[in-house]
């Protein structure tokens, strides 16, 4: 089963990192309030990043790097090639 690594934009600006196998369900969720706490407070706006080919393990192994980088960081992996939404 293939595994994406996704960073959403929230409402206050903020960048939420996260994994699902089917991204698109995982952000009606958040809409929905439903799953990461993170969501009390602030709305997801869009998904702006994507990664994909991973299994569960490494998608967990990748979002736990993403989430350690600084904004900054997080800004230029968005605008780098490994941005799935990119080829877009």
């Amino acid at each position: 089963m293939a595994w994406f690594v996704y960073i959403i934009l929230c409402s206050d600006d903020s960048l939420y990192t996260g994994i699902s196998n089917d991204v698109e369900s995982r952000f009606n969720q958040h809409l929905k309030g439903q799953g990461a706490k993170y969501f009390r407070g602030r709305r997801p706006k869009h998904v702006i990043y994507l990664e994909g080919g991973h299994d569960r393990s490494s998608a967990s192994k990748r979002e736990s790097v993403i989430k350690k980088l600084t904004r900054a960081e997080k800004w230029r992996l968005i605008g780098s090639a490994d941005n799935e939404l990119q080829m877009k």
